[in-house]
Formats: C-alpha cells, structure tokens, sequence
C-alpha cells in the first residue's frame, strides 16, 4: 500500500446554477448544526422535569454533543481530503438526521445522551468539510462571498437558537427541537448527492494515521473536560483539573511526535510553516475566545442588573450575530474585491471599539444603548470571520483543503471551550473583588456592572493581539 500523500484533482468548475445549489446543500447542513450546538440549552430545564434528573447529568446532552466534535474534527477533515469529501459530508447529513430522529423518541436520559454523542458524530462531518466543499467548488474570485454566505448561516443559526427553541417548546413539545432537522436533514441529503460533484483521486489509497486520531482525541478531550472542570470544583488548582490539563499536554506532544515521522499524517505539520496559514488561525483563535466570553458574560448582566426577562434577554443577544450574518456576505465581496486582510483587519478594529464600548456599560443603560454599543462589535466579527476563513482556505493546497476547513473548525471549539472559562473566571474574579459575596449571582449591580466593564477591556486588550498579528499580514499582503 502507497503512504505517499495523493493529490485529489478539484471538479470542473460548476455552472452558476449548480454551485448555488451546492451553496444551498451545504448551508443547510451548516445551519441544522449550529442550530442544534445552541437550541438544546434553552430545554435543559424542561429536560430536568421531564426525565426527573439532575443539572449534572443534563449537562451531558450538551457536552456528549461537543466532546465527539472536539474530539473528531481533525479525523474527519483528513477523511474527507482521503475518500472525497461529498462522500463523508453526505454521511454527516444522514447520521445527523437519522440521529435527530433517535434523540426525539429517547425514553430516558441516558439514551437521550447517547444519541446526541451519536449526533455528534453527524456533526463533526458537516463542521469540518461544509468550509471546504464551498471553497472547493466556487473560484477564488468568489471564494470570499461564498464563504460570507456560509458565515451569515452560521450566525443566523446561533442568533435562532434559542428563539426557536423556546417557540418550539413552547407550542410543541421538546422532542420537536429534534424532530424539526429531520425534513431539513433530507432535503439537504437530497441537494448534496445530487449537485455535488466527487472530488476525484487515485485508486491508491493512503493510509489513515489511526494512531494519531486516537492520541488526539484522548488530548482535545481531556483539554474540554479539563477546561470545564476548572469552572467548578475547586477552579483551576484542583488535582483532577490539573491532571486533565496535564494529560492534554502530554497527549499533544505525543500527537506532535507521532505526525512528524509518518509519511501520511493526520496532520500535515508543514502546513504551518505556512506563516499566512498559521496566523490566521492564531488570530481566529483569539477572536472565538473572546465571542464565547462575551456570549457567556452578558446573560449576567442583563438578567441581574438590568432585571430583564429570560426572552428580553434573547432577544437583546441576538443583536450581534444577526449583524454579524448581515454583514458576512459583504465582507466576503469586499474581500475578493480589496484582499483578505484589510477587511479582516477592519472587522478586528470595529471588534475593538465593540468591546470598548461594552466596557461602559452601566445599571441605566436602554435598550438602544445596548445595541448601539453591541453593533460595533458584531459587525466587526461579520467582517473579520468571512475574510480571515477565506484567507486561511486560499493558502493551502487543493488536496489539503478538508484538513484546513477542520483546523477552522477546531479554532471554534477550542476558542468556546477556552474562552467561557478564561474569561468567565476573570469576571467572577472582578465582581468577587468588589463583593462580599461567595457568588456571582449574589453579587450587587454594581459588582456585576465593575466585572462586565473590566473583563471586556481586557478581552479588547486580547483583540489587540489579534489585530497586531493582522496588521503584520496585511503588511506582508500589501508588499507583495
């Protein structure tokens, strides 16, 4: 058997037609996923009631679901680059479905947690290849608008979550959160197979670094688990936390050594010598801590200070992402227009003075005043997020475009799985420091209001970093 790495050759370019079909299978699958990554929360109090169990159990709806995600991305983008990526997303879309289907008849909540692991699985294929099948099928000139478009998907999901959510719920019952992806989930199957062409390769095929999945998913696990753990528990110092982090690290090194002496790796480590490719990931890195932040923090504010309503308090969150998903596609277009990095540079700017603005929050603020100081930021991660993926996905080869489009992936989960509690604990820290309460919750207005105004400077201090790294691309682009 040939390890050698075996270069795909890309389909025919598409009639204008077909891709927008294409564009239409792969926004969906795009859409029921992160529908789904934030639709559940808003039922895990109706869960408790309903299977008469406990907060600690129901949790693991949510973290079964994003632990085989975290844990998988990696495998399944190197899949994708090895057997075709149609192939391997068509598959996503049918467990996901199929798996929707399982959740919504669960009779307890063991099966209930088993079958979103299962969805996961389904998962994980749509988020690692949808990137990847959009830059592979529109031309580099359009490669910023098509991946724009996919942004606004993604932001419309997260802003629609918890809405529909609480509609379905609502007027329905919880199962319906589940049943509601499986009419989408086949009619996407059905766009997919029929207007996505294969990608085609060599009968040879290459060998699958088992091995390396293995080690590395043992790492991103205990990296989430660890990470979460440390929000409780005794925080960051206690021995499990620490030994979970520790065994992250150590199973990352190992994974490091493993892929620097095969010859068919998961994960091409030249890649990152790649300075563009590298970079850009750094920053998108620092960009998603600073949104899982933001989306964990606010919540506090406005139900604690300003005393609003659980559905006053999704509406008001849903302001950014909908001006993020607004301004994607745009951006996108303005990308293939004046380059990746001036508006990825622009959008990191805009995220600046969002998170400025956000610093001066205060116990009488509006409505209005909330949005007026949320839009800078969520127009900014519009046009930072369509550009900087376009970026990321035009610096690799062709046959390396699925492993890219999981590293995307990957910076998303590690970002969430990083950001709520780096930032969550440094907002607990500062409202502590000026309470004498022993919780967040119990904490006064003013409290709370001096941890929101000091934790969004420094996550502005964070974005910073982001845009330095940026302005040296922007730099190295513009002399070239």
């Amino acid at each position: 058997m040939n390890s050698n790495p075996t270069p795909h050759r890309l389909p025919s370019p598409q009639s204008t037609s077909s891709k927008w079909w294409v564009m239409l299978g792969v926004g969906l699958g795009v859409l029921m996923f992160t529908l789904d990554t934030s639709i559940v929360n808003i039922a895990l109090p109706t869960l408790i009631q309903v299977f008469q169990t406990t907060f600690a159990t129901i949790q693991w709806v949510v973290l079964s679901y994003l632990l085989v995600i975290t844990a998988l991305v990696l495998g399944a983008a190197r899949l994708g680059d090895m057997i075709g990526k149609k192939r391997l997303y068509l598959g996503g879309l049918i467990v996901f479905t199929i798996s929707s289907l399982l959740c919504g008849l669960s009779p307890g909540v063991g099966w209930l947690i088993g079958f979103r692991a299962l969805q996961g699985v389904g998962a994980v294929m749509i988020s690692a290849l949808g990137a990847a099948l959009v830059a592979e099928v529109f031309p580099g000139s359009e490669r910023g608008r098509a991946l724009g478009i996919i942004g606004a998907v993604v932001s419309l999901g997260i802003a629609l979550g918890p809405t529909v959510g609480g509609f379905l719920i609502g007027w329905f019952d919880w199962r319906m959160i589940f049943f509601v992806n499986i009419p989408i989930g086949i009619f996407a199957s059905f766009v997919v197979a029929r207007n996505i062409p294969q990608s085609q390769y060599k009968a040879v095929q290459q060998r699958f670094d088992w091995f390396g999945l293995v080690v590395m998913a043992i790492a991103l696990t205990a990296f989430a688990l660890g990470m979460t753990h440390g929000q409780d528990a005794g925080g960051f110092g206690n021995p499990i936390t620490l030994g979970l982090l520790g065994l992250a690290f150590i199973g990352l090194l190992i994974f490091l050594w493993q892929e620097s002496r095969i010859a068919s790796p998961l994960l091409d480590l030249s890649l990152f010598q790649n300075r563009p490719f590298s970079l850009s990931l750094l920053t998108a890195i620092l960009v998603f801590i600073v949104i899982a932040g933001s989306i964990f923090i606010l919540p506090f504010f406005l139900e604690l200070v300003l005393k609003y309503s659980t559905s006053h308090v999704g509406l008001l969150l849903a302001v950014s992402p909908v001006l993020g998903g607004i301004v994607a596609p745009l951006s996108g277009n303005l990308s293939d227009h004046f380059g990746t990095r001036t508006i990825s540079l622009m959008g990191l700017v805009l995220m600046i003075i969002g998170c400025l603005s956000i610093s001066t929050f205060s116990a009488e603020i509006t409505d209005l005043d909330y949005i007026l100081r949320v839009a800078p930021f969520g127009i900014g991660l519009g046009m930072f997020q369509s550009p900087n993926n376009s970026a990321i996905l035009g610096s690799v080869p062709p046959e390396r475009l699925g492993i890219a489009s999981g590293l995307l992936s990957l910076t998303r989960t590690l970002g969430q799985t990083t950001g709520v509690p780096l930032l969550g604990a440094i907002f607990a820290g500062m409202v502590l420091m000026q309470s004498a309460s022993a919780m967040v919750t119990d904490a006064p207005p003013d409290a709370l209001v001096f941890g929101v105004q000091s934790t969004f400077r420094i996550a502005a201090v964070l974005l910073a970093i982001a845009a330095f790294i940026m302005f040296i691309l922007w730099r190295s682009q513009s002399r070239n």
